[in-house]
């Protein structure tokens, strides 16, 4: 993705969040020279990809596949000695007719969580341990609601819905061609997006960035390193 690009989803999550009513945290608003004085008392931010995510899953086509993510506050699971949180909280947003590959987790359960004033869809297939679609019935809880639907099933969110993703769910955010901006909510486990993603095709998780413009935000793998 171009930075330009970047800089301008980033800009319009911001309008979008604040039109919304949903404020960030302050780090959120830091900008490159910011975090250049930025200490080891922040590491957990750096240590854990809290922050902004923009990705294309690699696929160079971000207004179809893809969405703007920013990371509240997460856990680590390969150091909850030092980082101890089980649980995470994250932000999206989609832009009409955008949607995101089809997807699993195997450590990670999640609601996610329509906040804004668009409905947007859930497509849902159980999953096997090899990444394969089944064609059998699909058991969701959908604010405290079990419901069986058949694999395949674009399960629709309204403001203010939410449904739990559970390990092994193969899962695709859809949203509409014909609506606003979709604003997401997503609370789950702690997070690992180096290690627990598993797509049903192939795509890449974070996208290789153009610098044709200097950087508005940061992105999470950008941090520069605490000095000494």
């Amino acid at each position: 993705m171009k930075r330009s690009e970047i800089n301008k989803v980033i800009r319009d999550m911001e309008e979008l969040a604040q039109k919304q009513g949903f404020y960030l945290p302050p780090f959120a608003s830091w900008t490159p020279e910011d975090w250049k004085t930025k200490g080891h008392e922040y590491d957990e931010i750096r240590d854990n990809m809290l922050g902004w995510d923009i990705t294309d899953a690699g696929l160079g086509k971000f207004y179809e596949e893809g969405f703007a993510l920013f990371t509240i506050r997460n856990g680590n699971q390969l150091r909850s000695e030092e980082y101890p949180k089980t649980y995470a909280e994250k932000l999206l947003m989609m832009y009409p007719g955008q949607k995101f590959p089809m997807h699993y987790h195997v450590f990670k359960m999640e609601d996610i969580i329509n906040r804004g004033s668009t409905p947007f869809g859930i497509r849902v297939f159980n999953g096997t341990k090899d990444k394969k679609l089944l064609d059998s019935d699909v058991t969701v809880s959908c604010d405290g609601k079990k419901m069986t639907v058949p694999a395949d099933t674009v399960i629709t969110l309204n403001p203010g819905a939410s449904i739990t993703i559970t390990p092994y769910l193969f899962h695709r955010f859809e949203a509409p061609a014909d609506g606003g901006m979709v604003l997401i909510g997503e609370v789950s486990r702690c997070n690992d997006d180096n290690n627990d993603n598993y797509f049903y095709w192939e795509v890449g998780r974070f996208p290789e960035v153009e610098e044709d413009e200097p950087a508005y935000r940061l992105l999470c793998t950008e941090y520069p390193e605490a000095d000494s």
